[in-house]
């Protein structure tokens, strides 16, 4: 199984309210109206995901497990790959419940979006906790 670790923090801007994604950022500043947002100051996006674990969720049959700590709180996302991923995007990465695909997409078909994620993990990033996303 591969494995990587992304870094990150909360903000008081998080909302996660989004109803089909949710995105992992390396701004270190987002608006109010980013509800997709659940970190920022990553540090990496989909183009810094190293090689192999790219190769790997770059595959139609990939089963993806993501999971998100801050706080003392942890929440798991799981979905899929796709040939069609390119991890082009410097700036981020998206997770969508879709099956649409990007240069910042790192999960399609997602089980759930920011809208889903546990209430207290939420709060936990919007109080600015470190965040790791693995």
């Amino acid at each position: 199984m591969l494995k990587e670790v992304v870094h990150a923090r909360g903000h008081p801007n998080v909302a996660g309210t989004h109803r089909s994604t949710f995105e992992v950022t390396r701004d270190r500043e987002i608006s109010a109206f980013a509800d997709c947002i659940i970190a920022v100051a990553a540090d990496k996006g989909a183009a810094s995901l190293e090689g192999p674990l790219k190769k790997a969720m770059a595959r139609d049959d990939a089963f993806i497990i993501c999971t998100i700590e801050a706080g003392g709180f942890r929440d798991t996302v799981t979905g899929w790959g796709s040939a069609a991923m390119t991890f082009t995007a410097e700036d981020s990465m998206v997770f969508r419940v879709s099956d649409y695909v990007c240069g910042r997409t790192v999960m399609i078909n997602a089980d759930k979006p920011a809208a889903r994620l546990d209430r207290n993990l939420i709060k936990a990033l919007q109080a600015e906790n470190k965040a790791k996303i693995e």
